[in-house]
């Protein structure tokens, strides 16, 4: 995961650009920075991803994540029909779909909260073909984006998502479902991706792929202050929508409540703005995430 410093003469930040799940700006308020690269424990783990839609009888693949988007090793998983899995040292967990459609929830144990998703029966999407059916017409470079359609591979790592020729890696996926990690190198902009799952391959199509770069000030936030976040989109000229959510509210205060929306100004100096007022000195989190519904591939 890709770390970016800077260092003032009297504090530190950290903005911590988390590819596996969103941007997540991580203020430092307390002198020093220290940085460990290892894999995350398996107590840190906080988001599941799980395929949105399963096909009756068939292998998927789960991912966790922890805060900062790193994929966890060794998470246990519940599901709603009493299985249970653990996440390999990748972060992801092979599991089977169940025989009968319907509702299928799952929960990192310990944690709580659960992901739904849809069990369909295999008759639905059993095509001799790849197609996808439905993606974003506007992704982030840091983050997930997700693709639905039909003849992908349950396997994450049997599927092929490459993007201006370079491979994404596939984070969760079912035959019907993939959420994908663009290559850390893609420049912002529109790019062709192309999904295949052994000898079947897809049509290609078209996603702007944007870059949020944050503008916060270098100096620390003291209690009481008030700052405005500015997010800046680089690849796209439109307007955008971008959440912000505080994952840290008795440090600092998000205003509008815990989770907030914006939509980008739009034009050559593309930016959202978030108010944010300190609480007390500490570490504070604001996970800001492009929010892009999913439509039609555009070929």
């Amino acid at each position: 995961m890709p770390i970016l410093h800077y260092n003032s003469p009297v504090r530190s930040f950290r903005l911590s650009l988390c590819r596996a799940a969103s941007v997540l700006l991580l203020f430092l308020l307390s002198a020093g920075v220290c940085c460990p690269q290892q894999a995350p424990a398996a107590s840190g783990a906080r988001i599941l991803l799980l395929p949105r839609k399963l096909v009756t009888g068939e292998r998927a693949t789960l991912a966790v994540l922890d805060y900062a988007g790193r994929l966890t090793p060794g998470v246990n998983v519940a599901f709603s029909d009493g299985e249970k899995v653990t996440t390999d040292v990748t972060g992801r967990a092979l599991f089977v779909a169940p025989l009968n459609p319907g509702t299928f929830t799952a929960s990192i144990q310990g944690r709580s909260g659960h992901v739904f998703s849809t069990v369909v029966d295999s008759d639905e999407v059993a095509p001799t073909l790849e197609v996808v059916t439905a993606a974003p017409r506007v992704a982030s470079l840091a983050d997930r984006f997700e693709l639905q359609g039909l003849g992908f591979c349950g396997d994450a790592d049997a599927n092929k998502v490459t993007i201006t020729g370079s491979p994404g890696l596939v984070l969760a996926s079912s035959p019907a479902f993939l959420a994908v990690l663009p290559p850390a190198d893609l420049e912002p902009g529109p790019a062709q991706v192309q999904v295949s799952c052994g000898k079947k391959t897809a049509d290609p199509f078209l996603v702007i792929f944007v870059n949020l770069e944050l503008e916060a000030g270098s100096t620390s936030l003291a209690p009481g202050e008030r700052r405005t976040l500015t997010v800046r989109v680089r690849g796209s000229t439109a307007k955008l929508s971008l959440e912000a959510r505080n994952l840290a509210a008795d440090i600092a205060e998000l205003e509008g409540g815990a989770t907030v929306r914006a939509q980008s100004s739009g034009g050559l100096d593309n930016t959202a703005k978030f108010e944010v007022v300190g609480h007390k000195h500490g570490n504070f989190l604001i996970s800001i995430r492009l929010m892009s519904p999913l439509a039609t591939p555009r070929r």
